[in-house]
């Protein structure tokens, strides 16, 4: 599947500049709509490393009233929350209604990051496919309105993001050790990838995925899928 995502869409400066003008100003109307309407709103982001998923969240979120919305970012699991069910930590952050809740990573970590690593047992990983569509299908019935989005990037364009990390000052510190050791594992993560889009994109859940070589076609694509969305859910 992801070997047929086309990475090479571009957007010029100027065009961008023109659709994020004018999809934020929807957005931002939109937002207001979703406390009317108390709808929750969850957005989720999966992605490579420097694919791009905090530059996406910036626009996103840059004109949302502030107190409409929380960013979750989501790391390991630590203290109390290693001795729960992987699910518990995830229902204590989801919106209430009318708010907006953006998970950078989520849930999605047990069928990536910890089968991969070997976090977690195979038994474990294959039965929290299904957990992970009832939990999504539980806050759809709730009214919640869900976007999944995987952001895709090439393996040479990884590399490249990473060289230019490296040698830009206010930049290195977003390159770990770690980072480099997943990039020997690409292919592993990959069909980790594939598996999750096929068994965790549902109809009310679908995942989107984002061509990201270019980052202004990639900020774009997820504006317009939120904007699209949420004017379809709010009538």
């Amino acid at each position: 599947m992801l070997e047929r995502v086309n990475l090479k869409l571009r957007l010029s400066r100027a065009e961008y500049e023109r659709q994020l003008n004018r999809l934020q100003n929807q957005l931002h109307l939109l937002a207001y709509e979703v406390y009317v309407q108390k709808r929750p709103v969850v957005v989720v982001f999966e992605g490579w490393d420097a694919a791009g998923k905090g530059g996406a969240i910036k626009r996103l979120t840059e004109r949302i009233d502030p107190r409409g919305y929380v960013v979750w970012p989501i790391a390991a699991p630590s203290g109390d929350d290693k001795l729960r069910h992987y699910l518990h930590r995830f229902w204590r952050r989801l919106p209430e209604a009318g708010q907006v809740a953006i998970f950078d990573r989520s849930w999605y970590g047990r069928v990536l990051v910890e089968r991969v690593e070997g976090f977690c047992s195979e038994a474990a990983w294959m039965r929290a496919y299904s957990e992970i569509n009832q939990f999504e299908r539980q806050l759809l019935d709730f009214g919640a309105i869900i976007f999944k989005f995987w952001v895709h990037i090439s393996e040479a364009e990884q590399l490249r993001r990473f060289e230019e990390r490296k040698g830009t000052d206010y930049k290195s510190w977003k390159l770990t050790d770690e980072d480099w050791r997943n990039r020997g594992n690409w292919k592993v993560y990959e069909n980790a990838v594939e598996d999750m889009l096929l068994k965790t994109s549902t109809h009310g859940a679908p995942w989107t995925v984002v061509e990201a070589n270019d980052k202004l076609h990639a900020r774009i694509k997820v504006l317009e899928t939120v904007v699209g969305k949420l004017k379809r859910e709010l009538s």
